[in-house]
């Protein structure tokens, strides 16, 4: 029998949304911790990849870690994946205000997971992209930066949309429908 994955995340709504996003015929049990890993800085998957390892170290044992950016095409891709920092600062409002100079104000949501079987086995990156729109917050201010964010095609944010159906267009999902199939292929195991 398979170890159960540790999420590591302190957030919990994020273990919630993974859990129903992935549902219940996912074959392997997922848990979460809230693990103290050390804020690295780089490209996206460099970063995912650090952190996976470092996770895996720690946990001894499966791990899959998330990194969640916020690309704002006007800037380059930033704040990407040091949107936790802008929005601790910043607010939505603040966030919604530095584009203020920009006609731009198109946006990709990247969610980026990292899984590691165990500490010997090299990380396994499975990336979503979501475009959407940098608007005025609108919602409820529960999630983050979904207040924010208007995916393509949509008329409300993340933060308007009903869980249910954010669930399936969402940055999170695509990221997850990958490793979702990686499972299902028999591919989410060293054992």
């Amino acid at each position: 029998m398979s170890k159960p994955i540790t999420f590591v995340t302190g957030n919990s709504k994020k273990l919630e949304e993974l859990v129903a996003i992935l549902g219940p015929s996912f074959p392997r049990t997922i848990v979460s911790k809230k693990v103290d890993l050390p804020e690295l800085q780089g490209e996206i998957n460099e970063i995912a990849e650090k952190k996976c390892k470092e996770a895996a170290r720690q946990v001894d044992g499966p791990v899959l870690v998330e990194d969640t950016s916020l690309c704002f095409n006007a800037l380059e891709g930033l704040p990407g994946p040091y949107i936790k920092w802008f929005l601790e600062k910043l607010k939505p409002e603040g966030l919604h205000r530095l584009l203020s100079g920009w006609e731009d104000k198109s946006a990709r949501a990247i969610c980026t997971f990292g899984y590691c079987e165990s500490v010997d086995s090299e990380p396994k990156i499975f990336q979503g992209i979501t475009e959407g729109t940098i608007v005025e917050p609108r919602g409820p201010r529960d999630f983050g930066w979904d207040p924010i964010f208007q995916p393509t095609g949509y008329d409300k944010t993340y933060a308007e949309l009903p869980k249910t159906e954010k669930n399936k267009i969402s940055h999170r999902y695509r990221a997850l429908n990958k490793l979702q199939k990686h499972f299902e292929s028999g591919g989410g195991c060293d054992c």
